[in-house]
């Protein structure tokens, strides 16, 4: 890894030392109640902060198996470096797509390897004429339609760090199908791969003459990867300064180095050592507090948090997406990260929300982004905030075994529907009048006794978190509805929500779902889809691989003693939505009022 002095002086042209500087007060940490578990985390932390900063898988664990599999995934530490390398390759790939004539991207991921680029697009928007970009990390045959641009014109980026997962490379197959069908001849010209080398899908962008193929360092996670080829190529080809993003990252990466300060004044070991403290403290639930522009931002970091933290019965959870309420609403399990957005006047107009969390003795960091490329620093600033606090709570953030699980289940589901004609269901626990179908897992029938399939949500507890899950495509309606449905239960219960589309949510706070600690209760949502499509090459459609992978997860919360409900509409009707969320709600203390948009 380069010297601090050496990320400061060896790209001029990215001006790392102004950025760098600028980055020395972009932390405050108001404790509170968390003051002695930070004071006693001081020299751990210390500790963590040094080993991480010299690659010293020993931070994280004392096993030497466990040790050589941590230290190959530590090449996030030098991504930032690789790509201030890698510039100019990126500059000319874009500016080729630009004068072929590309007027859209769209690109197909799952997880870390691809919420960067939607976070940039999203946060930072598309340069004027450039190509549009748009990311599907959904295999819902709706959303696959509303994805549709004219193929002549569009270009494909796979994005898949192992090379073999089956969202993208499913999508790849229908877009080829698209381009084929709509008589471009050569079609791989319109196919970009991003992946490590030597994958299934790097050998077959080669043997299939792909317009490009972008590899990625194998020792890169995907949640740890926005600033490497993953994050970046879809940033170049959105016309953004990436010079500048890269400049940030390497400012927060010399800024990081624990010879240059004490850990309770470094911007990102701080916010790590917080963010364990007040875990061990009992307070959790990581409640991010974002302005509207930077909201898309929240998403990377839950994945982040979530994937890296959630295992083996301990871990963090992040909540994104809530919405600010009183004080006195707040249990004692939540620590508040605030981002604002420097000289934005929206951001002071919540200045006295957050004084009364400080009155209230809540706990709250304040991240300042001194720019919108500066989210170049933020990705680094939690990527080390994230390494810092599993070190410290005793957890490898590194690896992601229950991921792996939902896949497996998913698979053999998909195994049985090819030898039989359809994926095994069990039967319901409850079946209404107009289709709509409820089924428990194992631990919430027995916590219910008696009890009808609709008073889960009375197992919400203190401490306890709710999650919402959701296999649908992209409809407002149903939004709004999912939206309304989450807010009922956090009003009614005061207890921390959370919401996940599937599959997209597999791949990221999945993790934390069935690894981290047995306080979620979940309602996974999933609709027979009015309109299916066909998966070139397989035996079974996108609707059916959806389904399978909600029923693959649901068995999963089940096998992992998870207090959770399957609920299957026969289409994804908002009205259904709607009358599913009055049904559960109306079970919750406080008023039977239906929950209003």
């Amino acid at each position: 890894m380069h010297s601090a002095p050496d990320l400061l002086t060896r790209w001029p042209v990215l001006d790392v030392a102004a950025k760098s500087r600028r980055l020395r007060d972009s932390f405050h940490l108001s404790s509170g109640p968390i003051a002695e578990a930070l004071d006693a985390l001081a020299p751990a932390a210390e500790r963590a902060a040094t080993g991480l900063w010299r690659r010293d898988s020993s931070v994280w664990s004392a096993d030497p198996a466990v040790q050589r599999t941590i230290a190959n995934r530590l090449g996030w530490l030098g991504s930032p470096t690789l790509m201030a390398d890698s510039l100019d390759r990126l500059h000319t790939f874009a500016a080729s797509v630009k004068r072929d004539g590309f007027h859209d991207v769209v690109l197909l991921g799952m997880g870390g390897s691809s919420l960067a680029a939607e976070v940039l697009r999203a946060v930072l928007g598309v340069a004027p004429g450039w190509p549009r970009l748009q990311m599907l990390d959904s295999i819902d045959p709706a959303a696959i339609r509303a994805a549709a641009t004219a193929p002549e014109r569009t270009l494909y980026l796979v994005s898949s760090k192992s090379g073999t997962t089956i969202e993208p490379n499913s999508l790849a197959a229908h877009f080829r199908r698209t381009l084929e069908e709509a008589g471009v001849r050569r079609w791989a010209d319109h196919f970009v791969a991003i992946t490590d080398e030597g994958t299934e899908l790097a050998r077959r962008a080669e043997q299939e003459g792909f317009r490009d193929v972008f590899i990625n360092p194998a020792d890169i996670g995907g949640r740890y990867s926005a600033l490497s080829f993953f994050g970046l190529v879809p940033a170049a080809l959105m016309g953004l300064d990436i010079a500048s993003l890269v400049g940030w990252g390497l400012a927060m990466l010399s800024a990081f180095d624990p010879g240059s300060c004490e850990v309770a004044a470094n911007p990102a070991a701080a916010l790590g050592r917080a963010i364990a403290g007040a875990t061990l403290a009992g307070r959790d639930k990581l409640t991010l507090l974002l302005p509207p522009p930077l909201e898309p931002f929240g998403l990377w970091v839950e994945q982040l948090i979530a994937e890296s933290t959630g295992k083996d019965g301990a871990g963090i959870v992040p909540i994104v997406g809530e919405t600010l309420t009183e004080p006195a609403e707040y249990g004692r399990d939540r620590f508040f990260v605030r981002l604002r957005m420097h000289g934005s006047y929206a951001d002071e107009l919540r200045d006295a929300d957050i004084r009364a969390l400080k009155e209230a003795r809540q706990p709250i960091a304040e991240l300042e982004l001194r720019e919108p490329s500066a989210l170049g620093a933020e990705f680094v600033r939690w990527e080390v905030a994230a390494a810092i606090a599993g070190a410290l709570l005793h957890i490898n953030p590194f690896d992601e075994p229950n991921v792996q699980q939902a896949k497996d289940a998913t698979r053999t589901l998909l195994d049985r529907y090819m030898s039989q004609g359809r994926l095994p269901i069990a039967p319901p626990d409850r079946t209404t009048a107009d289709g709509v179908t409820f089924t428990l897992s194992s631990a919430a029938r027995e916590a219910l006794g008696s009890q009808s399939a609709d008073t889960l949500l009375t197992l919400v507890g203190r401490g306890d978190y709710f999650g919402l899950l959701a296999y649908v495509g992209p409809d407002q309606a149903l939004a709004d509805q999912l939206r309304a449905f989450r807010r009922g239960v956090g009003e009614r219960t005061h207890a921390a929500t959370m919401f996940g589309y599937g599959p997209r949510y597999l791949h990221s706070t999945g993790q934390l779902h069935k690894g981290g600690p047995n306080t979620g209760v979940f309602v996974l949502l999933s609709a027979t889809p009015r309109a299916d499509l066909s998966i070139p090459g397989e035996a079974f459609s996108f609707g059916t691989l959806e389904l399978a992978q909600a029923l693959g997860d649901f068995a999963s919360l089940d096998a992992t003693g998870r207090r959770a409900l399957h609920v299957h509409l026969p289409e994804p009707d908002p009205g259904l939505v709607h009358s599913v969320a009055d049904q559960l709600l109306r079970h919750m203390r406080g008023s039977v009022r239906s929950v209003r948009l």
